[in-house]
């Protein structure tokens, strides 16, 4: 196994741990230098990140290390030429062109800003429609980003996404901005997280360099603002960013969002910007169901140059059930480890590998289903699985049928007794209904989703 691909499969791990603007400010451009017993080198791109890869990571970077088959006698950090580098920092506004790599701001609007970071990131180009897997808990969600790419600033605007971690939602709203991008190169997007947004901008105020900020956010022609959630609390970001949507806003520039929560659930976040998120299209994006995470398993080790037998492609999908970044994690970790021990890759080896692991409950059972259906809408089994047809008990119990069926994936019939119903139809009609509902009510899919992470 050469050292990009061990390197590839430790970020992967690390990444699972850490929030998106952590893992991006602190691990993106990284590269391992060497390997062997006696030393492992790490390159970072310039010594400020060096100091903190020493000093607060040092210990996760060494576990991870060790999870992956390697247990040196000492790490060492080293700064990388800038020549090896994906990108040099430029003294303009960095973006991503159509071409996958960054440069200069090709915006027309004359201003520039002389403030630049390391850690400024543009998109990755791996990011896109096409490799993207579209589920039940994602098509909606998948379908507004396309609208969006189409057109720009005309069709919801804002575009803001939120739901659980890991589930995709990076991947989805960098996608539009790939596709904007590939439909015109000229396009100006820029990429960033929170945590990103609100570290410049305290940059630019020790710097003095607060026109400079503001030149490079609003001469966007597509904002794209990742986990906002964290600039809840930040009353001077807040503002900031206020005065950045209503800018782009009235000029009609794209902004799109995503959100590990909807707006008005952002904790200390000021009612001006909640009111301004909910302008456009919320859009809640569940976890995926089985069949999903099979078809994400498959096409990760295609991109891998490997095919899974069936066996073990469910065994992934059924291990990791609520998070796609865990899921990519554990199949990198899988690939790792056979590479390195010349296997090939098994259910066995996989069980082998993670079978002592803890997770979600393997056995889930109909009944317990129904027992967290009822007990989420304060009812009790009997009333859910009863003869009475009043809708406070209807919805529920149809929901519990649609949560059995995608789940466990149990017979019409057998659904249909579990819920004390004699007619097998009734158990069509009520998962086709609950399918559709969930598509446009957040209530209906706030709670399946509320379900499911109880279970």
């Amino acid at each position: 196994m050469d050292t990009a691909s061990l390197w590839q499969s430790v970020l992967g791990e690390i990444e699972l741990g850490l929030s998106q603007g952590n893992f991006v400010t602190w691990f993106k451009n990284t590269r391992l230098l060497k390997v062997d017993d006696e030393v492992v080198v790490i390159g970072a791109p310039n010594i400020f990140i060096k100091q903190q890869l020493e000093r607060k990571f040092a210990e996760l970077i060494s576990e991870t290390l060790e999870k992956n088959g390697v247990k040196p006698e000492r790490i060492e950090y080293k700064i990388l030429p800038a020549s090896s580098l994906h990108r040099k920092v430029e003294d303009t506004p960095v973006v991503m062109h159509n071409n996958g790599h960054s440069g200069p701001s090709t915006s027309t609007s004359g201003t520039t800003s002389s403030l630049t970071h390391s850690y400024r990131q543009g998109l990755n180009e791996k990011y896109t429609f096409e490799n993207f897997v579209v589920g039940s808990g994602n098509e909606l969600a998948y379908a507004a980003c396309q609208a969006v790419a189409q057109k720009p600033g005309v069709k919801y605007n804002p575009l803001f996404i939120y739901g659980g971690v890991g589930i995709g939602k990076t991947h989805l709203i960098q996608a539009v901005g790939n596709e904007i991008l590939a439909r015109n190169k000229n396009a100006r997007i820029v990429y960033v997280s929170s945590e990103q947004f609100v570290q410049e901008f305290l940059d630019a105020i020790r710097y003095k360099k607060n026109t400079d900020f503001a030149g490079h956010y609003r001469s966007a022609d597509v904002l794209i603002i990742d986990d906002v959630q964290f600039i809840a609390g930040k009353e001077k970001t807040q503002e900031e960013f206020f005065h950045t949507f209503n800018a782009l806003h009235q000029a009609n520039k794209q902004i799109i969002i995503s959100s590990d929560t909807r707006p008005k659930d952002i904790p200390t976040l000021t009612d001006r910007l909640k009111s301004r998120f909910e302008w456009g299209m919320n859009i809640d994006m569940q976890s995926p169901d089985f069949e999903t995470r099979c078809v994400i398993v498959q096409a990760k080790a295609q991109a891998h140059n490997i095919n899974l037998p069936h066996d073990l492609v469910e065994y992934l999908a059924g291990f990791v059930q609520n998070n796609i970044r865990e899921l990519e994690g554990a199949l990198n970790q899988l690939i790792a480890f056979c590479e390195m021990r010349h296997l090939e890759p098994s259910a066995e080896v996989a069980v082998a590998l993670f079978g002592n692991q803890k997770n979600r409950p393997r056995h889930l059972t109909a009944r317990q289903i129904v027992e967290k259906t009822a007990k989420y809408f304060h009812l009790s089994v009997d009333e859910l699985i009863g003869p009475k047809r009043d809708k406070e008990i209807v919805v529920p119990r149809q929901i519990a049928m649609y949560i059995i069926r995608s789940e466990l994936h149990m017979s019409f019939p057998k659904i249909a007794r579990e819920l004390g119903r004699k007619d097998h139809t009734t158990a069509i009609h009520s998962i086709d209904k609950i399918s559709k509902e969930q598509a446009f009510d957040p209530e209906v899919r706030a709670a399946i989703g509320a379900i499911k992470e109880k279970l």
